[in-house]
């Protein structure tokens, strides 16, 4: 059986396939790989219609990593997905506390979950930080309610938490808000790759060496 075998030429194939579904969204040449990469890491050209993205999102997210910034994530598996070798090139690291026994007590304590606690802990670290977030719609609640009471301002979100319990509405206020520059996907469709891709796509968009 023949088929493709050298990675960037899969990729570069997947990029030609996905192409035609961004034609009519008038969208300028980083949305487009933004875009592109969300669609890839999906496997699902629908994506093409639901993305959201504030128009100064990939601007800022830019500009906080050649600041040197960190990425806050909800689970370890938005941690896993992104290219760590190349945030740290920027001069960034990942951080998640899910797994943290200090944030596991204190959802345990106060009754919320462990993702909340974890946003609630970043706290003020978080500001000028980028904030990915690709499974919990609590995390992201939380971290809108951070925006919007306690004055903590990431300087982008990436808020695609994936589910039928609140994913569709914290995307939507995420959305909504007027605070903070967004990267999102509206409805129930989502997850930890997506959320890593749209990462690594602005990262790439900065230099694209793999």
């Amino acid at each position: 059986m023949d088929f493709i075998k050298q990675p960037m030429e899969i990729e570069n194939r997947s990029m030609e396939i996905i192409a035609p579904y961004l034609s009519g969204l008038q969208l300028g040449e980083a949305e487009t790989k933004v875009y592109s990469r969300i669609i890839h890491a999906a496997g699902d050209v629908g994506y093409a219609s639901i993305i959201r993205m504030h128009p100064q999102a990939i601007e800022a997210a830019q500009q906080a990593l050649k600041a040197g910034c960190n990425i806050y994530t909800d689970v370890e598996m938005v941690r896993t997905g992104i290219n760590k070798k190349k945030l740290a090139s920027f001069g960034g690291q990942v951080k998640c506390l899910i797994a943290d026994d200090t944030v596991a007590a204190m959802a345990k304590k106060i009754g919320i979950t462990r993702s909340m606690a974890a946003m609630r802990t970043f706290g003020s670290d978080m500001n000028g930080a980028i904030v990915a977030i690709g499974n919990a719609p609590t995390a992201l609640y939380e971290v809108l309610r951070l925006i919007r009471e306690e004055q903590v301002y990431p300087a982008v979100v990436i808020g695609i938490p994936v589910g039928f319990v609140g994913a569709a509405d914290s995307k939507k206020e995420l959305e909504n808000n007027a605070i903070v520059p967004y990267i999102t996907v509206a409805g129930t469709k989502g997850g930890s790759p997506i959320a890593a891709a749209a990462m690594n796509a602005i990262m790439y968009l900065l230099d694209n060496r793999r």
